[in-house]
């Protein structure tokens, strides 16, 4: 029988598949997650405070609309299996709404009042519709990772492996989206006589379409896999249930009080692009110099966080997830409050070699551990789906990995909202982020720079503390609500061995 349960996993062809899934889904949230907050605040000006209230209303939106997608999925029975229908039909659905946060106008003090406020508008629309489609996909996909096999080795594995992929789609998107899209909009200016702000824009939608298009097509590969662990009961829960069964589970709900206090991390990806565009891009006058800076600096958090989900899933083998847990959560606070230390320490030479050897091995250091928490959250996840089975004999898949979407946009939502008031605390909003722009574009004629002009002061402040500060603190605190995680490694073991057992002599009889 121990063979027997042991052989139902995913084969290698599926795990490529799956991965390569993750790896076009990823490209396409970060076009958004990455993209949209630079195109929103420094192509077409939206103000920063209505960027924040957008994010806000779109995070309210998704505390009700990812658990009622949570449990469509759990209600849903095919005979292609519970996730699979969702990853064959919803990336084509994506790709549209992805294009349509892209489709707006230039908000502008001389624009008619209307106008602005129809801009706005549509922003915000456009925004809470992609998020609707992109959970229809993203809770699939993840929540499938609990269905491909029954061996926990394997689960923890092809869970390490995806935040790889993931990451790797989202670094393609980091170090690409805003040079691609500058030179293509500079290319439109010069060949269609655009403004730079229109040459500019056209340049991001062109860029952004090319990338979600590519994301879609590799998002469908997920479809390709065997959901091979069979539900328990065909018993159908409603969407007051399953809220009621994601708070009853004590492990599951220190996971998601957890993840959302250490969400802060997600202003990283958010203002990182900006900062370095910005700080690093105008070393020599022209512009583009942050690209270097860019692959050092970006390149130290990715490799910090291949290495990391690389490692994890074997260290959780040997020592309780729950230490591993707190141990880099702890362990995290310390470069990013690091980085704002440097600022404060010589913040206008921060280009300067040593320096920049410092900033990347508090950005490698950084990387390592918000890779090393956001695996070891899937992996706990996918171990309070088994918690739950056992517990009350339905298993909700679905809905719990409904959690970890909330999580992610929830993140995305409160790292907005932290960034539009500070940016808004310091003026770098509307006009004035056009004003920095266009000294930028000229400073080869006037030897402007970012990084040392004494006006701009109050906004490099206030975008190095935004990378800092808040990722401190909210990884520090995070630790609280996972001092007393339930599910030790040994519990867990027993469980699934139980869960396998009966699910084996179920198909027997």
């Amino acid at each position: 029988m121990s063979k027997r349960v042991l052989s139902n996993t995913y084969t290698k062809p599926e795990r490529a598949m799956y991965l390569t899934g993750l790896l076009g889904q990823n490209i396409i949230y970060n076009v958004i997650a990455t993209g949209m907050a630079y195109y929103f605040q420094s192509v077409i000006f939206l103000p920063a405070m209505a960027i924040s209230v957008i994010m806000a209303l779109a995070r309210i939106w998704d505390a009700i609309n990812d658990p009622m997608m949570g449990t469509i999925v759990d209600r849903t029975r095919t005979k292609w299996g519970k996730c699979r229908p969702y990853l064959f039909f919803v990336p084509p659905i994506v790709l549209i709404t992805t294009m349509l946060t892209f489709a707006n106008r230039q908000y502008a003090a001389a624009n008619p009042g209307w106008m602005n406020v129809l801009i706005i508008g549509w922003a915000g629309v456009s925004y809470i519709l992609w998020g609707m489609t992109y959970t229809a996909g993203d809770i699939p996909i993840w929540g499938i990772t609990s269905l491909m096999t029954e061996n926990e080795k394997d689960r923890s594995s092809i869970l390490g492996l995806a935040r790889i992929a993931g990451g790797i789609g989202g670094g393609i998107v980091m170090l690409t989206i805003i040079n691609v899209s500058q030179n293509l909009g500079n290319t439109f200016k010069d060949r269609f006589g655009l403004s730079t702000n229109d040459g500019m824009q056209w340049g991001f939608i062109v860029f952004c379409g090319v990338l979600t298009v590519i994301g879609c097509l590799l998002f469908e590969c997920a479809a390709f896999v065997k959901e091979r662990v069979k539900q328990p009961s065909e018993e159908k829960k409603s969407f007051v249930d399953n809220i009621r069964i994601m708070w009853s589970c004590k492990p599951f709900r220190r996971v998601l009080i957890a993840g959302v206090i250490r969400s802060p991390m997600n202003i990283l990806s958010i203002v990182a692009m900006t900062l370095l565009s910005y700080y690093y891009g105008d070393i020599n006058g022209n512009g583009q110099d942050y690209m270097q800076y860019m692959l050092i600096l970006g390149g130290a958090i990715f490799i910090g966080m291949f290495a990391a989900m690389a490692v994890i899933p074997k260290l959780c083998e040997k020592i309780e997830k729950r230490t591993v847990n707190n141990a880099c959560s702890l362990l995290a606070a310390v470069p990013f409050a690091g980085i704002f230390v440097l600022y404060l320490i010589d913040g206008t030479n921060l280009m300067a070699m040593h320096w920049v050897v410092v900033m990347a091995a508090m950005f490698f250091l950084g990387g390592a551990t918000i890779g090393a928490c956001q695996v070891i959250q899937s992996i706990m996840i996918a171990d309070c789906v088994d918690y739950d089975e056992y517990r009350t004999g339905y298993r909700p898949d679905g809905v719990f990995f409904s959690g970890q979407s909330f999580i992610v946009k929830l993140g995305a939502g409160i790292s907005s909202i932290i960034q539009g008031v500070v940016f808004a605390a310091v003026g770098f909003s509307g006009d004035a982020v056009n004003a920095v722009n266009n000294a930028i574009s000229a400073s080869p004629a006037n030897d402007f720079m970012f990084a040392t002009a004494p006006e701009f002061e109050k906004y490099r402040f206030g975008m190095f503390f935004l990378i800092s500060i808040p990722s401190a603190v909210g990884f520090a605190l995070s630790v609280i609500p996972m001092l007393k995680y339930e599910i030790t490694n040994r519990e867990q073991s027993r469980i699934l061995a139980a869960l396998n057992a009966k699910r084996n002599s179920t198909e027997e009889a």
